[in-house]
């Protein structure tokens, strides 16, 4: 069977249309997923595809230089056939054909069909090919996005909002689950959004309860959660639902009027604080993720310092920052000037993360002594890792179980399955502890 090297740059979202592609390519070809394979001294694949992120600019940066060491080993004869899918090449096609012309084929990210008959996949196929481990998958619920969000690309990129039917995706997560998926982690541009589409209004709380009667699913978490017109129903059913995860990636971006207006986010100040309120009432022990963007030409120091409160106050379990960059073809990028030097977003950037440093650290040195259900991961060393239903694959904290003494002999048992672990310990964003026995 001839070799195929599928590298998947940028989020979770690309990493499921990688997983569906390589499903339906399993029965013509090898399917490695090594995303530094071809740098590798005496790594040879007939085929590899690389799934490009395009949305912010040192994402770019990596897409463009894994396309350029691609080429490279393809001169070299390491690569027999180099193609190019996903956001950047949805948008710069024609450049990088100018600039790359040593790529066979560059693809969009809007539809798959060209690539998958030029590589003569199977068609109508059902499931995916995972990359995660075997007991959690994302689950891609929509695509595109409508809120026009003056810094943002992806309307540019994947563009309006398109909701996968529900039927779909129940069948979809029957065989995640009958493959061994205990964990949905429920994915798109804006989860809030799904259904308005196909069905004339918001439908994610129904899908929600659907998913929570799949037999085998244990845990489902939302993310990306758009803020403005939150629906209601959804708060309702997080918290009558056992199945979902009181944790919620909910991206604020800011706080100040007069930034998240020139954002074109769609929500204010007092408007975000309700919601917030609102969350926490309804589930006390719920996490809060969030994003925030800092540097947004309309920022000014007391926007900023605005934001610096907010930060305090609000307390979010998770938290991440970015600077300001500027993406061509916005509203943003059209209408304002990038006047806000790299230094000073660099410089407020850290001074977030310095305030949620010491809220992390509260959190959880909070948690010490009590006892928490945990999924475990992998072994690292010489602990089992692990996460609570407060904490996502790949962005969020850990539970580290010291290996030892009787759990030399099961720990590898343990791994994709629910344990109580009591917490003797913490750092600013892990905990340890140890496995209560029954």
């Amino acid at each position: 069977m001839k070799k195929i090297d599928i590298v998947t740059l940028g989020c979770a979202k690309n990493r499921v249309d990688s997983e569906h592609i390589a499903r339906a390519l399993e029965n013509g070809y090898e399917i490695i997923f090594d995303d530094e394979g071809f740098l590798r001294r005496g790594f040879r694949a007939d085929v590899v595809v690389i799934n490009t992120c395009g949305f912010i600019l040192d994402a770019k940066e990596e897409s463009i230089n894994t396309i350029l060491a691609a080429a490279e080993a393809r001169k070299k004869g390491k690569i027999g056939a180099l193609y190019v899918i996903g956001c950047l090449s949805e948008r710069y096609a024609d450049d990088l054909r100018n600039e790359v012309p040593e790529v066979d084929g560059y693809f969009g990210a809007r539809d798959f069909s060209a690539i998958m008959e030029l590589l003569e996949a199977e068609k109508g196929c059902v499931g995916r090919r995972l990359t995660t481990p075997s007991h959690y998958a994302y689950l891609k619920i929509s695509e595109g996005c409508n809120w026009g969000c003056g810094y943002c690309a992806i309307p540019l990129i994947r563009g309006e909002h398109r909701s996968v039917p529900m039927e779909e995706l129940i069948a979809e997560a029957e065989w995640l689950a009958a493959s061994g998926v205990k964990e949905l982690i429920v994915i798109a541009q804006d989860s809030t959004y799904y259904g308005k589409d196909l069905y004339g209004e918001r439908r994610l709380a129904e899908l929600l309860e659907r998913l929570c009667k799949v037999e085998g699913v244990e845990w489902i978490r939302l993310q990306y959660a758009y803020p403005a017109q939150f629906p209601r129903d959804v708060i309702e059913v997080m918290a009558r639902e056992p199945k979902i995860c009181k944790y919620l990636d909910i991206p604020f971006q800011h706080i100040a009027d007069n930034v998240l207006s020139t954002m074109r986010r769609g929500l204010t100040k007092s408007q975000t604080l309700d919601l917030i309120a609102e969350l926490r009432a309804a589930m006390p022990e719920m996490a809060l993720r969030t994003t925030l963007l800092v540097g947004y030409p309309t920022e000014s120091e007391s926007d900023f310092e605005e934001l610096v409160e907010f930060v305090r106050e609000a307390r979010f379990e998770r938290l991440g920052v970015f600077g300001y960059s500027e993406e061509e073809g916005t509203y943003s990028a059209q209408t304002f000037e990038d006047s806000i030097a790299a230094e000073v977003k660099e410089e407020r950037v850290d001074t977030i993360m310095a305030i949620q440093q010491r809220i992390a650290e509260d959190i959880t040195a909070s948690k010490i002594g009590k006892t928490a259900r945990v999924l475990f991961d992998r072994i690292e060393g010489d602990y089992l890792i692990g996460r609570t239903e407060w904490d996502s694959a790949e962005v969020d904290g850990e539970v580290l179980v010291l290996i030892g003494g009787d759990l030399e002999e099961i720990a590898e048992d343990l791994i994709g399955n629910f344990s109580d672990v009591k917490i003797t310990s913490s750092d600013v964003f892990d905990l340890y502890g140890e496995i209560i026995k029954n």
